[in-house]
């Protein structure tokens, strides 16, 4: 059986008195989507942060393809942000540089990972915007004066250029219209499904998670209280809390 890409066992974090992350456990397959649902509050972008080694949990382990996260050196974490893994921030301008070009941001993170032709970096670049639905023509164009749903495709070209192996996605379509939303949702379920990524993702939106994840993690004040298969977590709830979630779904 091939082994998980990413693996944690007993992670945990408090912020004083409040346990943030309490005994979390997860493994992700390659090729596999995974969702992390829950309330604000639950932990799940906490999990994410720790997951990617941008957070310190007070204890638990966590592996990537056989290597300790948690003891990698700053330069090493980075270096696999730039090459094997990717994040994808609710806020794209958290993950852009607004200054720089929409080529130029792509271009970016193939320089990072030793790209050096100007015409080949300009090419990707300009393949990565028709990719995610924007118009070449404004390869030279500042994202800031992009929409808010612009910006965050072109986060997700500047993402996904380098072909990373694993992507953590925090919200992707949180703040967006909802026909917005419809249509990114669409998009990464199709770039995800044609790159092969191995995909983690923190949302609150369960329609989301069903479109989007093969399997669902449910998280309710630091703890995972139910996971499985999306449509089996979704149509056939267990926990208590699960079940709240799914109801006020359809409820509303």
């Amino acid at each position: 059986m091939t082994a998980p890409l990413l693996s944690a066992r007993g992670l945990a974090l408090r912020f004083g008195r409040v346990a943030a992350l309490d005994g979390v456990a997860l493994d992700i397959w390659p090729g596999e989507v995974v969702a992390i649902v829950g309330e604000s509050g639950s932990g799940k972008t906490t999990l994410l942060r720790a997951l990617s080694g941008l957070l310190r949990p007070d204890a638990g382990e966590v592996a990537y393809d056989g290597r300790d996260v948690l003891a990698m050196a700053e330069a090493e974490r980075r270096r696999l942000m730039r090459t094997d893994w990717g994040f994808v921030h609710q806020n794209p301008r958290d993950g852009l540089r607004l200054a720089v070009s929409a080529g130029g941001n792509i271009g970016e993170r193939l320089m990072a990972v030793g790209a050096r032709h100007y015409g080949d970096i300009r090419a990707q670049a300009t393949d990565w915007l028709r990719r995610v639905e924007i118009d070449p023509a404004r390869l030279d164009e500042l994202p800031r004066n992009f929409s808010g749903g612009m910006q965050q495709r072109l986060q997700i070209a500047r993402t996904l250029v380098t072909g990373p192996r694993l992507v953590f996605m925090d919200e992707p379509t949180g703040g967006l219209d909802v026909s917005v939303q419809a249509r990114l949702l669409d998009l990464i379920r199709a770039l995800v499904a044609d790159l092969g990524l191995a995909v983690l993702i923190v949302t609150h939106d369960i329609a989301a998670a069903r479109l989007l994840a093969h399997r669902m993690l449910v998280m309710r004040e630091g703890r995972v209280v139910e996971q499985g298969l999306t449509d089996r977590v979704l149509d056939d709830p267990q926990h208590p809390y699960t079940q709240l979630l799914v109801s006020s779904v359809l409820a509303a």
